[in-house]
């Protein structure tokens, strides 16, 4: 199986719900994972899912101008 974000027809909109941000997302101790997330991870472990975490890459952040738009 393979995962493209780049062809995911919902990027962007979806991102905040998706199994795989919440994967390469979450920090290396899990606490970013409630108990049901960790269920549902072990789900796919058990039907035969390989996922492999890497690291994240450090994102950059948006740069501000310091202006308020009121």
């Amino acid at each position: 199986m393979l995962i493209d974000c780049d062809s995911c027809r919902i990027r962007g909109a979806s991102c905040a719900g998706c199994l795989v941000t919440a994967l390469l997302d979450a920090d290396p101790a899990g606490a970013a994972l409630g108990a049901a997330e960790w269920r549902a991870i072990e789900v796919f472990a058990r039907a035969g899912f390989d996922v492999e975490v890497l690291p994240a890459e450090p994102t950059a952040r948006p740069r501000t101008t310091g202006r308020r738009v009121a």
